[in-house]
């Protein structure tokens, strides 16, 4: 199984997340769209708090431009400009991510977080998974929600042959349907057995695509459970957007957990993460 390392460039070790099946859960979490330094910094810090006690890793994450909103009266965000001066306060304090949408993105983008995410959308973009591949930098690919779990090991490959191998699959859950997704739980176990570590979007899971008139809706407290769910499978990481207003926040407020609430969802993670990572399911033959 591969381990994938993610750090901040001269940062102190205790810094780096490390993803794998064999070790802790890293979180990766944040608010869905950068809104200021300000506000980043205190979900960042909050979160810090929270992980600090379990000894678990955090890796910050928000987007600069949501791209693929669901109506063009959308928020995108603060724009790439604005946002890569915000990122290079944010890494002082812990590792981040973002999305990028083309290969050119990729390339500019690299310099200023730890790791690159590829959109669910995006997933089979061959481009843009070589372009992100080629920075070197650690890849979280999302799982678009029309492939299977066993597509993902070819997804990968695209990033590979680029002779970067620091990738982890992020699940998000599958069309079921209109504006609905389902997560497939034995699917986590098929796409870990491609050797990367895998990671599960527990908010963007419980997204209704599309499904709150000209832009998306869901439950988040739904999320919760398919955390609990695939943490207890044995992943490498969890994804959780938060937020301390969730019904104001300027996209996907209904998905994204209330801060307040993330103290108690970590400390449960971390609990079932123990439990699966002594006692791995056994696969014979394996999978």
């Amino acid at each position: 199984m591969q381990q994938v390392t993610v750090s901040v460039p001269h940062s102190q070790p205790g810094r780096a997340c490390h993803f794998a099946s064999n070790l802790p859960i890293v979180l990766i979490a944040g608010p869905c769209t950068l809104q200021s330094l300000d506000h980043a910094q205190h979900v960042q810090g909050t979160l810090l708090e929270y992980t600090a006690p379990h000894g678990m890793g955090l890796i910050f994450k928000s987007s600069y431009d949501k791209a693929n909103r669901t109506s063009v009266a959308g928020v995108r965000g603060l724009g790439m400009d604005a946002a890569m001066e915000i990122f290079d306060e944010l890494r002082k304090t812990s590792p981040v991510i973002t999305d990028v949408h083309t290969a050119e993105q990729a390339t500019i983008v690299a310099n200023h977080v730890d790791m690159l995410q590829i959109p669910a959308f995006l997933s089979r973009q061959t481009d843009l998974l070589v372009a992100a591949g080629e920075t070197q930098k650690p890849i979280n690919v999302k799982k678009g929600q029309f492939l299977s779990p066993h597509d993902m090991a070819h997804v990968a490959k695209k990033i590979a042959s680029t002779g970067n191998t620091q990738i982890t699959l992020c699940e998000r859950g599958a069309s079921f349907g209109y504006n609905t997704l389902v997560v497939d739980m034995p699917g986590l176990a098929i796409m870990a057995a491609s050797g990367y570590p895998v990671v599960i979007d527990a908010t963007h899971a419980v997204q209704r695509p599309g499904g709150g008139d000209g832009k998306s809706s869901g439950d988040r407290r739904l999320a919760q459970l398919i955390a609990r769910a695939a943490v207890a499978v044995g992943v490498a990481g969890v994804f959780i957007e938060t937020h301390e207003a969730p019904d104001t926040a300027p996209s996907d407020g209904p998905n994204m957990i209330a801060l307040a609430d993330m103290k108690g969802v970590i400390a449960t993670l971390a609990a079932l993460d123990g439990v699966a990572k002594a006692h791995p399911p056994m696969f014979d033959p394996p999978l």
